[in-house]
């Protein structure tokens, strides 16, 4: 108080009522000029003002043309920019990116809504020459246009993830899915869209802003509107296609990986898809034919209280990871990514199509692969495999097998679950087996010590 009085009692009434003006941002008051300004003012160096150069005013950032306390300021909108060597890598995204997705918007529609906010727009009061208020108005229509189009597309770009920092098990969703580098494309042209909408709008924009007359103003607004809405028409499905993949994509199942879960694996028509209707709340399609499964379907069940997810999977062929479809490939994404215990599915009796010795070279190589994974082996369909005679559907050259596949084709691998869904032999067994897996599984995961990545890099 006696410092502030001290100032009013040296200051002239003029010089006292800069004093009180609002700051700058982030200035002090009395800061006009730097050591560059010439000449320098001797009324400014006086030494009255020297004395009033350290009182100290609050710091008040200027937001939306007010002034607020820095309190009120979060953290991120005033912290300053670092630069581009100081920023840490990129975070890697957890799994349920794809749950996460903004609704789009089909391009008809955020055209139209996009016109008719932009005809809202008025021109600015005041301006009694009726040329340059039509040109005032149409340049304002012509840029508000353009910003209700480029803004949601500048949102799509921003909300959807970019594949390289997605889950590995998400990232082999999207090309398995969407097919390699689609993805990416279409992205690609939604950006596209973006830039050609702020060029156009903008040109546009200032043709109108420089009309001479009212009529010229008008007709620079008409081509500007029918510019953009052709731009729209030609380029505009880059938006409908960028739907179709949130659509694709938010319907893929959630995958907790702090949950247990249990895949079946098998050839095409074992039986999987049976068996996961008997264990869990998943409903997937059931039909006598190869590739039922068309994608991952994920289902849960409760044992004791606790939640356990099991998955239905493509069935698997006896070929080579090149030659198989993205259908087969989507069961080792899951295998490969997800922290999972294998529920192995047999069909002894060949009716899936694939022969017992072609299911044992398959069964061979997945097993190898993942020897480390818990495992439990079911043959399925045992109802048909009577008097331990198996009845052979598919037919296969059985003058050189080896003893294994011999021992394979009558009673299944060692230790497997016969089971029947249609007689329900095997089922309390099979379901006792899970519980133990499962719980195993929960153990497995509580045990194991997750290290931060960006801890593990520094």
């Amino acid at each position: 108080t006696r410092t502030m009085k001290l100032a009013s009692s040296l200051l002239f009434p003029n010089q006292w009522r800069l004093l009180a003006s609002p700051p700058q941002l982030y200035l002090p008051a009395f800061i006009f000029s730097t050591a560059s300004s010439t000449p320098k003012s001797p009324t400014f160096w006086s030494p009255t003002l020297r004395q009033c150069r350290n009182l100290q005013t609050a710091v008040s950032p200027l937001v939306t043309s007010s002034y607020l306390p820095t309190s009120y300021i979060t953290q991120k909108q005033i912290e300053t920019p670092t630069s581009p060597e100081k920023k840490g890598p990129p975070m890697q995204e957890s799994l349920g990116a794809f749950q996460k997705l903004p609704m789009v918007m089909p391009s008809i529609d955020l055209y139209s809504s996009a016109l008719r906010k932009s005809k809202r727009v008025q021109p600015t009061k005041g301006i009694a020459n009726i040329a340059k208020r039509e040109r005032n108005r149409g340049a304002k229509q012509l840029d508000a246009l353009m910003k209700e189009l480029a803004l949601p597309l500048k949102g799509y770009m921003e909300s959807f993830p970019r594949r390289r920092l997605l889950h590995p098990y998400e990232r082999s969703l999207i090309e398995l899915t969407l097919g390699d580098g689609n993805y990416e494309e279409v992205l690609g042209k939604v950006d596209a869209l973006r830039k050609k909408v702020q060029s156009v709008g903008k040109e546009h924009a200032s043709l109108c802003a420089k009309a001479l007359s009212k009529r010229e103003a008008e007709d620079r607004l008409s081509e500007g509107v029918e510019k953009l809405e052709l731009v729209f028409q030609q380029q505009g499905i880059a938006v409908d296609e960028l739907l179709s993949i949130a659509k694709v994509l938010r319907a893929m199942p959630v995958v907790d990986l702090e949950m247990p879960t249990l895949c079946l694996v098998g050839a095409p028509n074992v039986g999987k898809s049976s068996l996961v209707r008997i264990l869990s709340t998943g409903k997937p399609e059931i039909c006598n034919y190869p590739f039922t499964t068309r994608g991952i379907l994920m289902g849960h069940v409760i044992l004791n209280y606790q939640r356990f997810q099991v998955t239905d999977t493509p069935g698997l062929l006896r070929r080579c990871d090149e030659d198989r479809n993205n259908l087969e490939k989507l069961t080792l994404a899951v295998l490969t990514h997800l922290p999972t215990a294998v529920l192995y599915v047999h069909d002894l009796t060949g009716e899936c199509g694939t022969s017992p010795s072609d299911q044992f070279r398959i069964y061979k190589e997945i097993k190898e692969r993942f020897e480390d994974y818990l495992w439990i082996d079911v043959v399925s369909k045992c109802d048909l495999l009577g008097g331990g005679s198996p009845v052979i559907y598919a037919k296969e050259d059985i003058s050189n097998d080896e003893a294994e596949i011999i021992r394979y084709r009558e009673t299944g691998p060692d230790g497997s679950i016969h089971v029947s869904v249609k007689t329900e032999q095997g089922l309390s067994e099979l379901k006792s087996r899970v519980k133990e897996v499962l719980s195993s599984e929960m153990e497995k995961i509580k045990s194991e010590v997750r290290v931060d990545p960006t801890v593990a890099s520094s």
